[in-house]
């Protein structure tokens, strides 16, 4: 093995579209290994001139189309920073040059050769990439969780001592791969989303299926036997293929399965893995994410002890429907993450009686998706410039649309009785009233604890 000491890229000139961790990584990755590296950026930041000079590359400011044309023909490969949509001039240009577009997986698969774990799917990446973490480090092995993280993949192989590699891998990583082998890839689930980057929600699809696509007999693929559009790839590329699901019955014919079963998460031969209530939580969603984080290590190379511990361990993430505070018989959920209605969905439907707190900046997504949740929902609560689509999906329920946090979370405790939950999962981006999803989640919690001290 070559501990990203190699390198097996072609090329000496790269062209990077977009500036921000990622491609600040890539360009370090790059002028490292004796690469000449220019940046274009449609609306660079005031620190961004700094940065690409620092990192040894040269920057075009709010190129033209002849520029782009002219960048890109001096270019070997081209590589976008992830999100960059794919109605982009730089993509058509570089089709126009036949100049390759690549991404930060295939630079790390020229720079080193250990082992990957990748994980995708609309919802729950995070979750399940920190999950499977943890149990590889509790069977004895160096993990690092990467990618679509704080920590890019192509800067993370600089650390000799790293064992695996478990990979959050995005629909924008993996559409512009072009080649991914991962020793496990893992397909959580599928629904609309992103459809500010990718043209359609065809391509969308494309994108998540992709992981698969270079698999072979060493490769273990785990696919959702629950979701339909997952179960519709199970058999693409050479791989042997796992699945899991929250119901016995849902076995995929000839595949191994992980499932739930009697309130114990079980591997495919039966044995018990864990008691769903030995877990910090047990809605369905986290049993969901707990199987296939199963079924990933132990493919990965945990040992079954290392992925009890770590289930019994782990305590989740921030504002991934995180208990904020419990007052007078309601519970206070900050599920800010969710950013797209499947998300939404997942959330509330693990609740009885809720007081949803959504809406925010719409990702080009159908919030109409939500209306299944009537039946479970007390009142609705509408903020951002979503705020009033949101309410029309409930049209005749409680419902007021707030011009604040502060005022969505007094509304909310307004609607709210004795056993309800009050749950902000905004099914939107935070991008029109915040930088992020968690400076979000961060104000509702505050916004909660401040209104429950008043209410004291």
């Amino acid at each position: 093995m070559t501990y990203g000491g190699s390198d097996r890229l072609d090329g000496e000139h790269f062209l990077l579209y977009g500036w921000g961790i990622t491609n600040a990584a890539v360009a370090t990755a790059l002028v490292d290994r004796g690469r000449t590296v220019v940046v274009a950026d449609d609306r660079p930041g005031p620190t961004t001139a700094a940065a690409v000079v620092a990192a040894g590359a040269s920057l075009i400011v709010s190129p033209g189309s002849d520029e782009i044309a002219m960048a890109v023909a001096e270019a070997d490969a081209v590589i976008p920073a992830p999100g960059l949509p794919e109605s982009h001039r730089v993509f058509a240009a570089a089709e126009g040059a036949s100049v390759p577009v690549l991404s930060e997986f295939d630079l790390a698969a020229a720079f080193d050769d250990r082992p990957l774990l990748s994980i995708t799917g609309t919802n729950g990446k995070t979750t399940v990439t920190t999950l499977v973490t943890l149990m590889l480090e509790r069977s004895g092995l160096r993990a690092e969780a990467v990618g679509n993280t704080d920590v890019p993949l192509v800067s993370a192989i600089a650390d000799p001592d790293t064992d695996v590699f478990v990979v959050e891998s995005s629909s924008f990583r993996l559409a512009r791969t072009h080649r991914f082998r991962p020793k496990v890839a893992t397909w959580l689930n599928f629904a609309e989303d992103h459809l500010d980057v990718h043209s359609d929600v065809t391509a969308y699809e494309a994108a998540k299926a992709r992981q698969w696509r270079d698999l072979d007999a060493a490769s273990t693929a785990v696919a959702s036997a629950d979701d339909e559009t997952v179960v519709r790839h199970i058999g693409e590329g050479s791989g042997r293929f796992v699945t899991f699901g929250l119901d016995p019955s849902t076995a995929h014919p000839g595949l191994d399965h992980f499932t739930y079963r009697d309130g114990s998460l079980r591997t495919p031969d039966g044995t018990v893995i864990v008691e769903a209530d030995e877990m910090f939580r047990s809605l369905p969603h986290d049993v969901s994410n707990a199987l296939a984080a199963s079924a990933t290590a132990l493919a990965g190379g945990a040992s079954l002890s290392g992925v009890r511990a770590a289930l019994r361990e782990f305590q989740g993430l921030s504002h991934r429907v995180e208990l904020v505070a419990s007052a007078n018989g309601v519970d206070w959920f900050d599920d800010s993450k969710a950013t797209a209605p499947h998300a939404v969905i997942a959330a509330v439907e693990g609740f009885e009686s809720v007081v949803l707190i959504a809406g925010g900046r719409n990702k080009g997504l159908d919030l109409g998706a939500l209306a299944r949740l009537r039946p479970r929902l007390r009142g609705v609560v509408g903020i951002g410039e979503s705020g009033a689509e949101v309410l029309a999906v409930f049209d005749g329920l409680p419902a007021m649309l707030a011009t604040s946090m502060r005022e969505a979370v007094a509304a909310a405790a307004e609607m709210a009785g004795d056993g309800d939950a009050v749950v902000l999962s905004p099914g939107c981006a935070s991008f029109d009233w915040y930088d992020n999803y968690g400076q979000r989640g961060d104000d509702f919690a505050a916004e909660v604890r401040g209104h429950l001290e008043v209410g004291s």
